[in-house]
């Protein structure tokens, strides 16, 4: 039995703020901005190469925007991170510093404008089909 995680909902204070962001500084691509009824926003961005998208809106339950900045640690798989550290960072993006965990393992770090934080994470042994 297969399963895809096609969508993950991140809580956000200010959808077009968020949307900035991820689609301005992290390259994100727009999928869908729609409004389907009165007081709903769906806004769905997919990072590039990726098959699994984020959710940002207003209206339903999951975008309860009581809870901004609860998303933590939300994974990010880079083939280089240096090299995407450097784009984040030419595109006035705050990361940390790269951390090498050993094993072939680094991360470093970012947060959206609410706090809601990412992980880039480089897994060496990750390359070609497993990547």
């Amino acid at each position: 039995m297969n399963m895809k995680l096609e969508l993950i909902p991140i809580p956000v204070s200010d959808v077009d703020r968020a949307k900035a962001f991820y689609v301005g500084k992290l390259g994100f691509v727009e999928d869908v901005d729609v409004r389907p009824a009165e007081g709903v926003r769906v806004v769905q961005l997919t990072p590039p190469g990726s098959a699994c998208s984020i959710g940002l809106g207003t209206g339903m339950p999951a975008y309860d925007d009581r809870f901004p900045g609860t998303v933590k640690a939300l994974h990010l798989v880079v083939a280089d991170i240096e090299k995407t550290r450097d784009h984040l960072l030419g595109r006035g993006t705050d990361v940390s510093e790269i951390v090498d965990v050993g094993g072939g393992v680094k991360f470093a770090s970012l947060s959206d404008p609410d706090g809601n934080t990412l992980t880039l994470q480089e897994m060496a042994w990750r390359t070609g089909e497993k990547y």
